[in-house]
């Protein structure tokens, strides 16, 4: 029922917004993985479902359309400095972007009678959410929540061949802060937690984000993990079960704002997130980890899969300005955090007069 109601709202919105084909934007907020990640991995999930909480936060993966008149197709990934042109039609098969081919591809041949679309598809942090909902809103398709999340999993795991797991797809397509269960059968459910604003204060007040370094080692962590539990490695597995139960613990101390709790949960799982696979952390990570413990830090963990990418911190409220400016004197590009409700969403680009 939750479901049809979405799709029934989502489908008024985008129709009462413009006409199909005109220039559309769309945006997906990033995640912050506070637990369990790993956990929604396919091999894990189907044997013993898998469970993760995660929060999005104020930075956005962008995409735009805009239709062309010359048939041509032109993939900009902006953030990478990377432009494509080609003829237009239903399969790009010397694209190097994968993520928007594999959007361009899928959405055609799903929802556009595999009929090829002259446009020019610009991101910034490609994300596969963002890209579906940027088609969705051009191409005047009502899909719900869920069905944006699955889609994008398909895209990316079984179209495209990418390791990983789902939380990234359902917590961009939600939005907010999410406890959400991966079952045998491929079943996910959200479960949205709402809090007072008094908890929300406290846990954005309490939490640092540092880029680390881009981190190219994602595929191969995910690979390795999944090998570890294929080859029933009772480490792995012993490490999965925990950041399992993490997640849930998690979750308890956060409706509760205990953020001492909060802590020490997330020490225990960055701990058995590493015994996970041997390239989750390296002596770059364990650096700046140190350098936030001497500046006040209680806790981190890194949020994806690892190598590099986005460090999170727990850091008592009066501490937080001293550990950011710590950290990017280190060379960090550290921040506060400030969490969304608001999932992945489209609109009209308005007409320039």
């Amino acid at each position: 029922m939750h479901q049809i109601i979405d799709q029934a709202f989502r489908r008024t919105a985008i129709r009462g917004a413009h006409h199909p084909h005109q220039a559309v934007r769309a945006r997906a907020p990033l995640r912050l993985g506070l637990a369990g990640g790993g956990t929604d991995l396919p091999n894990y999930a189907e044997a013993f479902g898998g469970a993760v909480l995660n929060a999005t936060i104020d930075r956005y993966a962008f995409a735009s359309i805009q239709p062309r008149d010359d048939g041509r197709l032109v993939f900009d990934a902006c953030d990478v400095g990377r432009e494509e042109t080609h003829a237009a039609a239903a399969v790009v098969p010397d694209s190097r972007l994968l993520l928007h081919r594999g959007v361009y591809e899928r959405m055609l041949r799903d929802y556009n009678a595999s009929e090829p679309l002259a446009i020019t598809v610009t991101t910034v942090v490609a994300l596969v959410v963002a890209l579906i909902e940027a088609y969705c809103a051009y191409l005047d398709i009502p899909l719900g929540r869920y069905e944006v999340a699955h889609l994008a999993h398909q895209i990316e795991r079984v179209d495209l061949g990418l390791a990983g797991g789902q939380q990234d797809q359902f917590s961009a397509a939600f939005g907010g802060i999410n406890f959400i269960e991966f079952l045998a059968g491929g079943r996910v459910i959200v479960n949205p937690l709402r809090f007072s604003q008094a908890v929300i204060n406290e846990l954005e007040s309490s939490l640092v984000v540092c880029f680390s370094g881009q981190s190219r080692l994602s595929d191969r962590i995910i690979r390795q993990q999944s090998e570890r539990l294929d080859a029933g490695s009772a480490d792995a597995l012993e490490a999965m079960h925990q950041l399992k139960q993490d997640a849930a613990a998690m979750k308890d101390a956060v409706l509760l704002g205990d953020m001492e709790g909060f802590a020490a949960i997330l020490e225990r799982s960055w701990t058995a997130k590493k015994r996970t696979a041997a390239a989750i952390s390296n002596e770059h990570i364990e650096e700046l980890e140190a350098l936030a413990r001497r500046n006040g830090a209680l806790a981190a963990k890194v949020s994806g899969a690892g190598g590099g990418g986005f460090m999170m911190f727990v850091v008592p409220t009066e501490r937080r300005y001293r550990l950011i400016a710590a950290l990017n004197e280190a060379g960090g590009q550290a921040y506060p955090v400030k969490l969304t409700e608001r999932g992945s969403e489209a609109w009209a680009i308005p007409a320039r007069r």
